[in-house]
């Protein structure tokens, strides 16, 4: 029997989801900036995919109020103001702080390993004269959700994540920008306190160590003044 007009073929499949992916995780790693105005087109041919799969992969982001289609229709990322980012920055440290309480109390030998090896990474780049940003932003993210994925709660890493993809583009006006907090490795400081909180299993110290992480960065970003009033 011929079923080919009762099933979606796998690689159209796997390439909208790919897609997706992608741009999920374009934003969420903070390389496009807030306002920045996007391409469908300029998308599909930096993926080599036709627009389509790039149209459906928006319009979820779009939904997620990941990106916006301006009254001209448009497409660009959202611009935040400050009672957003300050929104945004509460819920995030009650969330993240609560996972990192959990992961705690839970890591093994091997998953502290590989949570230190990114501590490591990270704090090699923003330790050169002229550190990668985008490099700095990826290991953020990847040392945060290392950390959050072995809290087994599924359920809250599900709630986290679209935080960081309405949070991931502002990130460029931290460890992108080559700030003073950079200069002065602020951040590799915070991680170097959770770290040694995690080595130990003290959940206190990490949720301190994490609240302190999450808020410094956020001071810093309000203060530069790159937010919409409001």
């Amino acid at each position: 029997m011929d079923i080919s007009s009762f099933v979606t073929p796998l690689t159209r499949q796997t390439l909208r989801g790919d897609v997706y992916l992608q741009l999920r995780d374009l934003l969420m790693n903070g390389r496009v900036m807030p306002g920045e105005v996007l391409s469908l087109r300029s998308i599909a041919e930096a993926l080599e995919v036709s627009v389509m799969p790039v149209r459906e992969a928006v319009h979820r982001l779009v939904a997620e109020q990941a990106l916006e289609l301006t009254a001209n229709r448009t497409l660009r990322v959202p611009a935040m103001t400050v009672s957003q980012f300050r929104e945004i920055t509460t819920i995030r440290i009650n969330l993240e702080c609560m996972a990192t309480g959990k992961a705690a109390t839970l890591l093994n030998k091997k998953d502290f390993q590989a949570i230190e090896s990114i501590h490591e990474h990270f704090s090699h780049e923003i330790s050169l004269a002229q550190p990668d940003g985008s490099r700095l932003i990826a290991l953020n993210k990847e040392l945060h959700f290392a950390i959050y994925s072995k809290a087994s709660m599924p359920m809250l890493l599900q709630i986290i994540e679209p935080l960081w993809l309405r949070i991931g583009p502002i990130l460029n006006y931290d460890l992108r920008s080559n700030s003073l907090r950079v200069k002065e490795r602020t951040p590799a400081s915070h991680h170097s306190l959770l770290i040694e909180a995690l080595r130990i299993e003290d959940s206190t110290a990490a949720i301190e160590a994490m609240r302190d992480d999450i808020q410094s960065a956020s001071d810093y970003i309000i203060s530069t003044g790159v937010l919409v009033s409001g």
